[in-house]
């Protein structure tokens, strides 16, 4: 009988163990894992991927207009957007906002509170007239919630309108995390 050259092949499914003079097996990357992922759930514990909210204010003579919004946000939040008028005397009949059309995009609107009496766009602009209230604060709300398949954020601004002309604006942005 001849013996055949070839290796018999192993039938093991684990390496051989090491040798005590090789030292041991090397935990550098395993630490620097570890160090990663205490990291992203110190964030996550810390809402550093949450809902950031802002306010904007501007004052432009007597007529201040402050947006409180969502500064960064995800898809399925909900986000707050409140524009609140200030102007000493109070307002007439009606406040007349002139609001950015695109922002409301990345939205899945609830509805505005309260409801304008008269909507106009000429799609840039989304231009809303409210009964006026008593006083010299006027404040509106959108309800809404970030919709799922927005990844991008907008970014608007918002005026108040007193006959035909813009009286005090204010930019805001929100942006979305994934």
């Amino acid at each position: 009988m001849t013996s055949d050259p070839r290796p018999t092949p192993s039938l093991a499914t684990l390496d051989p163990p090491r040798a005590v003079d090789e030292g041991p097996r090397p935990v550098l990357a395993r630490r620097i894992g570890t160090v990663a992922l205490l990291v992203v759930v110190l964030a996550g514990a810390l809402n550093l991927f949450g809902l950031w909210t802002s306010t904007t204010t501007r004052t432009d003579g007597d007529w201040t207009v402050s947006v409180h919004y969502a500064r960064i946000a995800r898809a399925g939040l909900d986000a707050p957007w409140t524009v609140t008028v200030q102007h000493p005397g109070g307002f007439g009949d009606q406040i007349t906002l002139r609001v950015t059309s695109s922002y409301f995009d990345i939205f899945e609107s609830q509805g505005l509170d309260p409801e304008p009496s008269d909507e106009t766009s000429d799609g840039t602009d989304d231009t809303w007239t409210f009964s006026a209230p008593a006083g010299d604060t006027f404040a509106v709300s959108f309800d809404a919630y970030i919709q799922p398949s927005s990844h991008r954020g907008a970014s608007g601004r918002v005026a108040v309108v007193v006959d035909g002309r813009e009286v005090a604006s204010t930019p805001f942005r929100t942006t979305l995390l994934p």
